[in-house]
């Protein structure tokens, strides 16, 4: 539906805290017209530069509070709504390097009234300033 807008052209960046380089992080987009809790949002697939990043190391935050995946499964409070910008910030000692980065983004949806899940792609090339 919405595939090509999910992974945001903007806003790569390194993580930084305590001085250190924790890991990085950019922003995405729900691919579906409605908004959806985030029990809802089955699986988040992210490979940097063709290294799959293990899902341990993912972390989803919006309006101001962050979940681990796992943590995902049995949110039913909250909801990623449509057009809404999320940061999926990857926990990495060091980040990455300065300079482009194919970034890869897998959403898997549970949509109520589809018998099966919905599983979205998208690929960018994003830049990573100095």
């Amino acid at each position: 539906m919405f595939d090509k807008y999910m992974i945001c052209e903007e806003g790569l960046q390194n993580v930084v805290e305590n001085g250190a380089v924790t890991g990085f992080q950019f922003g995405a987009r729900l691919p579906y017209y409605r908004g959806l809790g985030l029990s809802m949002v089955e699986d988040i697939g992210i490979t940097v530069d063709g290294e799959t990043i293990p899902h341990e190391q993912v972390l989803f935050s919006v309006r101001g509070r962050t979940w681990t995946l796992e943590q995902m499964e049995t949110e039913i409070e909250e909801r990623w709504e449509m057009g809404e910008v999320a940061m999926l910030i990857v926990q990495r000692n060091g980040g990455l390097s300065s300079g482009d980065h194919k970034i890869e983004l897998m959403e898997q949806l549970r949509i109520s009234y589809l018998p099966f899940p919905s599983i979205t792609r998208d690929t960018k090339t994003l830049t990573l300033a100095n």
